[in-house]
């Protein structure tokens, strides 16, 4: 996306933003040879005889690649090898690094908000613009040639055929060294120097283990879940809490680990009965000829044909006195030992079903036992035992439930799988991974590798043009196109793929469609918590529950419903070529795998809320690369608007205090009409012209409004009677669509505070979504509205949004004007909605002081943050646009209008 940006440049746009980018290097430059100077001197800095890895203020962005995650490093110097491997007895986990680079946009914008904010301008390389991302791969042990020549393709032992010294055909580094861990390390290190000509430097399996876990556990919000009866619940980890807990790790044996912190473990127990015991006795008993063989056939075996039950022994009864009922398994294989019998008279799907039970249900109770000893809380379960298999969870967290008696739950991880491997990765350089923290993290979900079906076609595809003609492909073929799911064919694994069963059971919940999808990890070091949450814990951004399948299924239908529009908008902001066209098929198709994927599985993508499924609407847009889908629309609106605005502010001008505030929170909700994210609102478009709709709706503010605090809001503003408050010292202002909505709604509303002496910041998205105005367009915004306001003019000069104005005479103003500052700074989202867990750092710095949040628009307040509490008075502004949102809130109507105050006092 940021290539469209710059292809789209002017040449003299161009020519200053290198001129911007060089002055900017230069400061930087400064200011990294000061903390070079500073690591130079830091004594915990590993030899430089072996390769470095800068893992500090790691950034993760990048394209969907193998379905699983990417994880971006800022502060990577370019030539060392990028790869580490945990090579066990049956996989081959592999982590390798590749670069990203993304062009910065408005700098001297950005340089000005964090000067006057006091953001600190770090090293450049801070910041996720050269940076790159992590890549995890799996391969089967028994096919190592294929893992070594997906390495040699790629380069990735001399930094990837994306590292400079590559590109500029400079001659790699000979014997290079790549960090592996497992006993592969040790049994396969001739052959990785024979064929790559590298040196494997062997870490220590079990602090790669724990280095993995720790990293995961910290660095992603939702990275532990809890699974019973197939039902998947996302465990949110407090991060001053996690240790101590017990990590199990479940190979061919079990390792039970005490984890006390960071490099801070002791192995405290074990088992020598884990997966090769089932995979053994499992291929003894059913000549099954793979792992996943022997899965595949317990998803339809019945255990109870082998295993002896309480009531096989007391007639069908439970023995209560002791608590067991009668489908308790008092003997695994009890039954076989009927003489009657012979092993082919059992049928391997039962067999298959008892071994799994067996193993699973005894690894349960020997960890609970354990962290019972040791006073732990958590138990987080991993290993090739797991692989996402549901009825395995299943078992084990019932044996830790049953013998903890419901006091403790087994938790287990979303990307289990490479522990090890991305341990062996951290271990390049140890240092920096405690600036990590899970809201720098965000995770998307584009489409990937070429899944179809749940099989495996192909490499990872390396371009867009690549992924189209794949998906053209197929569908020439009809075939259907899946979202990406992580499994693949039984006894395989592909590039990226993880060793999962496919099939449906009768008896149990098919895995293929409870698997768990891993997403690309983007760390994007500039996100902070916004500091005026009242309790950070206790936050939910999401005001609707998607777990009620009713409501999941309502909003698949309108996000289905309004596809066809959106690609018409999309395709028609870029000229309705071919290419656009292209392009918005398969974005069209892309957004309805992804529906139709988590229709299947809605915890496939993690915790899902409204938000999460509105930004990946707009993530999968980006994907395509439709940069602006409303642009035009957006222009549109803006200069319709604004020939209607000085009419309105002489209006609003005339009137008293009292009015003129009522009138101009009137003139939000009702320009806060206009969202072409609503459908009732598409259709209105087709009745009238904007500023016809606009004056319609203000004609039918009557109040009171279904949620309607404008008097406690007055109270604070004016004051009561003798009763009088210190107008505001700041207000944010956190503005929603663009046309009416901006420039005959909060801009006023903007006007009036300013009018009283309040500095007043604008938030707006980073990127665009439907209509909504971003901050990189509001400067011109004000620019133009400042042509006909005075107040406007002089404080948008106050906060650097522009040099000179013209200043309509009409305006009589001009002397009382304050000079207090209008600003504009972005949200760090790409959104109709905003998770106040993670915005941009400006934001965060520029929220320090200010005492008034308004919050306009149904995705800001009403879809999210309708609950939330804050530290300062907040007033949330909306009028609602869905019948539906307006029942389930408040058993209101479409067209209701929401103002909603509430002082800080309420919740301090």
């Amino acid at each position: 996306m940021a290539d469209n940006q710059t292809n789209n440049k002017t040449g003299s746009e161009s020519e200053r933003g290198d001129l911007e980018e060089n002055i900017e290097d230069k400061e930087d430059k400064e200011e990294g040879e000061k903390e070079v100077s500073a690591a130079s001197s830091n004594p915990m800095q590993r030899s430089s005889s072996r390769p470095q890895l800068d893992l500090s203020r790691a950034a993760i962005q990048g394209d969907f690649d193998d379905r699983n995650p990417t994880i971006l490093l800022p502060n990577q110097s370019d030539d060392i090898s990028h790869l580490a491997l945990d090579i066990g007895g049956s996989l081959i986990k592999l982590v390798y690094f590749s670069r990203h680079e993304e062009n910065p946009s408005d700098n001297r914008r950005k340089r000005a908000i964090k000067q006057r904010f006091g953001v600190s301008n770090v090293n450049r390389r801070s910041y996720p613009i050269l940076g790159g991302r992590l890549h995890f791969v799996k391969f089967e042990t028994g096919k190592l040639n294929e893992c070594l020549d997906f390495i040699s393709s790629k380069q990735l032992h001399h930094g990837g055929i994306d590292s400079p010294s590559w590109n500029a055909g400079i001659r790699p580094v000979e014997n290079p060294i790549i960090k592996a861990t497992g006993g592969g390390a040790y049994k396969y290190a001739d052959v990785f120097n024979e064929r790559l000509g590298v040196s494997i430097d062997k870490e220590d399996e079990m602090n790669c283990l724990v280095a993995g876990a720790n990293f995961l556990l910290k660095a992603i919000r939702h990275e532990a879940f809890t699974h019973m009866e197939g039902q998947k619940d996302f465990v949110q980890i407090d991060h001053n809490d996690l240790f101590p807990y017990l990590l199990v790790n479940i190979g061919s044996g079990v390792s039970m680990i005490k984890v006390d912190g960071d490099g801070k473990f002791e192995r405290v127990s074990g088992t020598n009965v884990g997966g090769g015991t089932y995979w053994g006795l499992g291929r003894l008993l059913t000549k099954c000829k793979s792992f996943d063989e022997l899965l595949e056939l317990s998803q339809q075996g019945d255990s109870s044909k082998v295993d002896m039950l309480v009531g096989d022994i007391y007639g069908g009864m439970d023995y209560s006195k002791i608590g067991l009922s009668a489908s308790t398994i008092a003997s695994s294989f009890g039954k076989a030992i009927s003489e009657t019998k012979e092993l082919s008279d059992y049928r391997p799907e039962d067999i298959s079903l008892s071994l799994l039970r067996m193993i699973s249900y005894n690894i349960g109770q020997i960890s609970y036992l354990n962290a019972l000893r040791y006073g732990l809380k958590r138990i987080f379960f991993g290993g090739f035992f797991i692989r996402g298999h549901a009825y395995t969870m299943d078992t084990i967290s019932f044996a830790v439930q049953f013998w903890s008696k419901g006091q403790a739950q087994a938790m287990f991880l979303r990307h289990e799988g490479f522990l090890g491997a991305l341990g062996a990765f951290m271990s390049y350089e140890k240092h920096g991974l405690d600036d990590l923290m899970a809201h720098q993290l965000v995770e998307r979900f584009p489409m990937g590798a070429p899944y179809v079906g749940g099989k495996i076609h192909g490499p990872p595809l390396g371009d867009l043009n690549e992924k189209i003609s794949w998906m053209e492909k197929f569908l020439q073929k009809g075939t259907e196109i899946t979202a990406p799911v992580p499994m693949a064919p039984p006894g395989t694994t592909g590039m990226g793929g993880f060793d999962r069963p496919s099939s449906k059971g009768h008896m149990l919940r098919s895995d293929a469609s409870a698997a768990l999808t891993i997403g690309v990890l983007h760390l994007v070091p500039s996100l902070e918590v916004f500091p005026l949450l009242a309790d950070l814990k206790t936050y939910e951004p999401n005001t609707i529950d998607l777990s009620d399948r009713t409501e999941l299924e309502y909003w698949f239908t309108v996000l289905s419903e309004h596809t066809p529009d959106l690609v018409d908008k999309a395709v028609a902001s870029e000229g309705g070529t071919d290419d656009a066209k292209r392009r918005g098929d398969a974005f069209a198709r892309a957004l309805s795998a992804h529906l139709a994927r988590l229709i299947e599985e809605p915890a496939a993508y993690g915790k899902l809320g409204l938000a999460n499924l509105l930004e990946l609407r707009e993530e999968c847009l980006r994907e395509f690369q439709f940069r602006d889908a409303y642009i035009s629309i957006k222009q549109r609106e803006n200069e319709a608007s604004l020939t209607v605005l000085p009419d309105l502010l002489m209006e609003l001008d005339s009137m008293n205090e009292e009015d003129r505030l009522l009138t101009l929170v009137e003139g939000v909700l009702a320009a806060n009409i206009f969202d072409w994210g609503s459908r009732a609102c598409v259709d209105l478009y087709h009745k009238g012209t904007i500023i016809e709709i606009y004056r319609m709706s203000r004609k039918k503010m009557q109040r009171p409004w279904r949620v309607d605090d404008f008097d406690k809001f007055k109270e604070r503003m004016l004051g009561c009677g003798e009763k009088k408050f210190q107008p505001y010292k700041k207000a944010l202002l956190f503005v929603d669509n663009s046309g009416a909505d901006i420039i005959l709604g909060m801009l006023p509303l903007a006007r009036e505070l300013l009018r009283q002496g309040t500095e007043v910041v604008l938030v707006a998205n980073s990127l665009p979504a439907l209509n909504d105005v971003t901050a990189y367009e509001l400067p011109e915004i004000v620019a133009e509205a400042a042509k006909h306001c005075d107040i406007l003019r002089k404080s948008a000069e106050a906060g650097g949004l522009l040099v000179d104005a013209m200043v309509n005479a009409q305006d009589g103003l001009k002397a009382s004007s304050p000079s207090v500052p209008l600003m504009v700074v972005e949200n760090g989202c790409g959104s109709p909605c905003i998770d106040f867990r993670q915005v941009s750092s400006e934001l965060a710095a520029a929220a320090k002081d200010a005492d008034l949040i308004i919050l306009e628009g149904m995705g800001r307040s009403l879809h999210t943050n309708f609950n939330a509490k804050f530290k300062c008075d907040a007033l949330k502004l909306a009028m609602v646009k869905n019948q539906r949102l307006a029942e389930k809130l408040f058993n209101g109507n479409i067209y209701d209008c929401v103002c909603r105050f509430e002082p800080a006092a309420q919740h301090s």
